[in-house]
């Protein structure tokens, strides 16, 4: 019996530092999947921006090319009935080609009652800015998750865990050089 007490104590707190180091491991583990969770959310968010802008900024192209075609249309139709003598086969055909523009602009009109390049800009805005948003959302939200982390690997006893089971530090999402400088939109490409 004199025996069984001392091994029975040492056993105790051996088995209370293998649930104390287990509890420290588990919470590295869950820290650092919270942390690549936070990363596939802003991977996400700069997956959505890299399919999104492109097919926006196409589209705004599209609606402009569209309109600017039957307005260029029109005038030249007008310039040709202008360049035209009264009663002749040329101004009924001027006229004619005229008329034809004006019958495009109705139909777009009719599709669209308002013309649709101003509105495609300011929609291709709101997203760029809403893309803009999410990902920097994503981005803090991240970081936060990789603090909280970063700290249970350098804290007592969380490093010494840490040590023994090869947890390491991920990095921080920071400004890339240049970031200061707004991004630019080109619709003449």
């Amino acid at each position: 019996m004199k025996y069984f007490t001392p091994l029975l104590v040492i056993a105790s707190i051996v088995i209370l530092c293998l649930f104390w180091v287990g509890g420290i491991y588990n919470t590295l583990v869950s820290e650092r999947i919270a942390v690549q969770t936070a990363e596939s959310q802003v991977e996400a968010q700069l997956q959505r921006r890299f399919d999104l802008i492109p097919n926006l900024v196409a589209s705004v192209k599209g609606a402009q090319i569209q309109e600017q075609k039957v307005f260029k249309d029109i005038a030249d139709a007008r310039t040709h009935y202008a360049g035209t003598t009264p009663s002749s086969s040329d101004r009924i055909a001027a006229a004619n080609q005229y008329e034809s523009a004006i019958s495009r602009l109705l139909v777009i009109v009719e599709s669209y009652p308002q013309l649709t390049s101003n509105q495609s800009i300011k929609d291709l805005m709101t997203e760029l800015e809403g893309t803009e948003n999410r990902i920097s959302v994503a981005r803090q939200r991240y970081n936060e998750t990789d603090q909280q982390y970063m700290q249970q690997l350098q804290i007592f006893p969380g490093n010494l865990v840490a040590g023994i089971f090869h947890f390491q530090s991920l990095p921080l999402f920071q400004s890339t050089p240049g970031a200061q400088v707004a991004p630019s939109v080109n619709f003449t490409k």
